[in-house]
């Protein structure tokens, strides 16, 4: 199976895309299991905005999927993250698992 050819620009924006697109997914879902409806109903629209430049971008071509997983994992790691730094998880169990993680 040959390698489609494919613009390195392109692919970088479609990993950068999809790790911006994960991680405003992982906002979305903070929103939602705190039931807060206007935070969700934006992340949501942000996230939609941002997906559509991914999928537009590897439908012609599949090896950008590849860069979009890459970019996927990218912002759900990092997204992460930075939610355990804002919001320390709740509970003594959460206490115990943030102490051994730092």
């Amino acid at each position: 199976m040959d390698i489609p050819p494919f613009d390195p620009a392109i692919a970088a924006g479609v990993a950068l895309s999809t790790a911006v697109t994960d991680a405003v997914y992982v906002f979305f879902n903070a929103a939602v299991s705190e039931r807060r409806r206007v935070a969700a109903a934006s992340w949501s629209s942000v996230w939609y905005l941002l997906s559509a430049f991914a999928v537009i971008s590897y439908t012609s071509n599949w090896a950008y999927v590849l860069f979009a997983a890459l970019g996927a994992w990218i912002g759900g790691f990092l997204s992460i993250t930075a939610l355990n730094r804002v919001a320390p998880p709740r509970g003594a169990l959460g206490a115990a698992r943030n102490d051994r993680n730092e």
